[in-house]
C-alpha cells in the first residue's frame, strides 16, 4: 500500500470542483452583477492553478514511490510523459496542454488567456478525478 498522503490533491480538486459549480450556478442568479460572476470565474482559475500544481507533484511522488521510477525531472511535462509511458494516464498531450494553460495564466495581464484557460477547467476536473482514483486507489465522491 502506498504511503503517499493524497489529502492535498483531494482537497484542492474538491475546491476547484466547488468553485466551478458555483460559477455555473451564478449564471442563473439574476441578482448577481457581472463583476460578481467575474470574481467567481477568477477564483476558479486560481483554484485551477493550485490544483494543477498539486496534481503533478503528487503524480511525481506516485511515479517515484509506487511505480519505482528514479531520477525524474522536477517539471510537469516530463512527469506526464513518464506517467503516460507507465500507463498511469491515457494521454501526455492532454496534460501538457493543461500545463500550457497553467503557464499562460501566470503571464496574462489582459485577461484573454485566463478566459481561454477557464474553458478547459471541466475537462481538467474530469482528468484529475480519473488520475486521483488511479493513483490513490480511492473512488471519487
Amino acid at each position: 500500500m502506498s504511503s503517499i498522503d493524497y489529502t492535498k490533491f483531494k482537497d484542492s480538486l474538491k475546491r476547484l470542483e466547488e468553485r466551478y459549480k458555483d460559477y455555473q450556478v451564478s449564471l442563473t442568479r439574476n441578482e448577481l452583477l457581472d463583476s460578481d460572476r467575474e470574481s467567481i470565474k477568477e477564483s476558479c482559475i486560481q483554484r485551477f492553478e493550485v490544483c494543477f500544481d498539486t496534481t503533478w507533484k503528487h503524480l511525481r511522488k506516485y511515479l517515484m514511490e509506487d511505480i519505482g521510477l528514479i531520477d525524474l525531472a522536477a517539471g510537469p511535462n516530463p512527469i506526464f510523459k513518464n506517467a503516460f509511458a507507465s500507463k498511469v494516464i491515457d494521454s501526455a498531450e492532454v496534460w501538457i496542454q493543461f500545463n500550457i494553460k497553467r503557464g499562460n495564466t501566470s503571464h496574462d495581464y489582459s485577461g484573454d488567456k485566463a478566459s481561454d484557460t477557464f474553458e478547459i477547467i471541466p475537462s481538467f476536473i474530469a482528468e484529475a478525478i480519473n488520475l486521483y482514483e488511479t493513483i490513490s486507489k480511492e473512488k471519487w465522491q
